[in-house]
């Protein structure tokens, strides 16, 4: 068969044998003898000239060469059977051992799948051109960064009163105002949509912040470090402001991702609800509740209080969760450990009005009516 000749548009396996002939032999003789010593073999559906004529066995490609009296040479037959009566075809080729008047020896090769190849090729293809694509056509990491840069414009921060306040381009307009730390934390929320933030550069509060607290409703939306914590009291003492928001503690505004940014400022907490103890620095507890504290400290222990402050029980952290959801009456917790939410979803279900941990994780969202409370920062009640 020759290069420029092509196999049946159906074919879907490719019979290839090589045969050898002691003598001088022509193609046509290969193609008689095929067909004359594999007629019957398998009834009239697997005939070979039936099966050519109805398509299912394309042209039988024959190359031969014959040297010094003797021929060798490849047979090919294209086929649109099954895999089983393909098989059947190829061991029947084999079968032949006479080619014109010669003895010949036919040796089965290849059986190939051409929709196997045509996959192959298709694979290929799909290689060439994804990787073409992701070259020519998909931006960088460092491209997309560089568009969404450019989409918020150092720009679009505007200065704003006689400090120079970084801000967006609504504060001068809006009745809202989100004061943050500084520019980065401004810059952060405009990649939010957020045009109304202005920024104090700074702890001491500038007098332009003051003047807005006074004419505007303020948001405070801070750090959640000690540097936040500081703010927040100074912010309380010269200004007049409205909300509080904390970003999860240990993180900065800079850092934090838009949904997280979205979360915060929906769980904004009004300035009263700090202004009446929320807040977790000195905040008195009663004597027996700060004496027993002194001595957690390192134990890995909690204590349960009832409501006339007497001791319910003494156990491991690691109890606490199941003690506390079989122990009725209890109404402070007092423990060396971390306030989980977990924790407190059950204390909400049990009453209970106070929790003071060695720590509170950042995860936590407080119910109203719980106090929680650091041992860091409770200090003894003065009678």
């Amino acid at each position: 068969m020759h290069e420029n000749e092509k196999y049946i548009p159906t074919t879907k396996y490719v019979i290839k044998a090589n045969f050898e002939v002691v003598g001088v032999v022509e193609r046509s003789d290969v193609v008689g003898a095929i067909f004359g010593q594999t007629e019957g073999l398998f009834g009239p559906d697997l005939d070979l000239r039936e099966l050519q004529k109805s398509g299912r066995i394309g042209r039988i490609g024959i190359k031969l060469d014959s040297k010094a009296d003797k021929t060798k040479g490849e047979i090919v037959i294209p086929s649109s059977l099954d895999k089983a009566s393909t098989a059947l075809i190829a061991a029947a080729i084999e079968s032949v051992d006479r080619i014109g008047p010669c003895n010949a020896k036919i040796t089965l090769g290849d059986v190939m799948d051409e929709r196997e190849e045509k996959r192959r090729e298709i694979m290929d293809k799909a290689k060439n051109i994804l990787r073409k694509w992701i070259i020519e056509v998909t931006p960088s990491t460092e491209e997309i960064l560089n568009e969404v840069s450019d989409s918020i414009k150092v720009g679009n921060v505007i200065n704003y009163g006689e400090e120079s306040l970084p801000a967006g381009p609504e504060v001068a307009t809006n009745s809202s105002i989100i004061l943050v730390e500084g520019r980065a934390d401004v810059i952060n929320l405009l990649k939010c949509g957020i045009k109304n933030a202005i920024g104090l550069e700074g702890t001491k509060i500038p007098k332009s912040i003051i003047d807005l607290s006074k004419k505007r409703e303020i948001t405070a939306f801070l750090d959640g470090d000690r540097g936040g914590d500081l703010i927040l009291k100074e912010l309380m003492q010269v200004a007049e402001i409205d909300y509080i928001v904390r970003a999860p503690k240990g993180k900065e505004v800079e850092d934090l991702n838009p949904k997280e940014i979205m979360r915060s400022l929906r769980e904004k907490t009004a300035v009263e609800q700090v202004k009446n103890g929320l807040q977790k620095t000195g905040i008195p507890v009663p004597k027996h509740i700060f004496e027993a504290s002194k001595q957690l400290k390192g134990t890995l222990e909690a204590i349960l209080f009832d409501k006339d402050g007497d001791n319910i029980a003494r156990i491991p952290v690691s109890e606490l969760a199941e003690k506390l959801s079989k122990t009725e009456g209890v109404r402070t917790i007092l423990f060396d450990g971390i306030v989980t939410q977990r924790l407190l979803d059950i204390a909400d279900s049990k009453k209970v009005e106070c929790l003071i941990g060695d720590r509170v994780s950042e995860v936590v969202k407080s119910p109203l009516d719980i106090k929680i409370l650091e041992l860091a920062n409770i200090v003894e009640e003065q009678k």
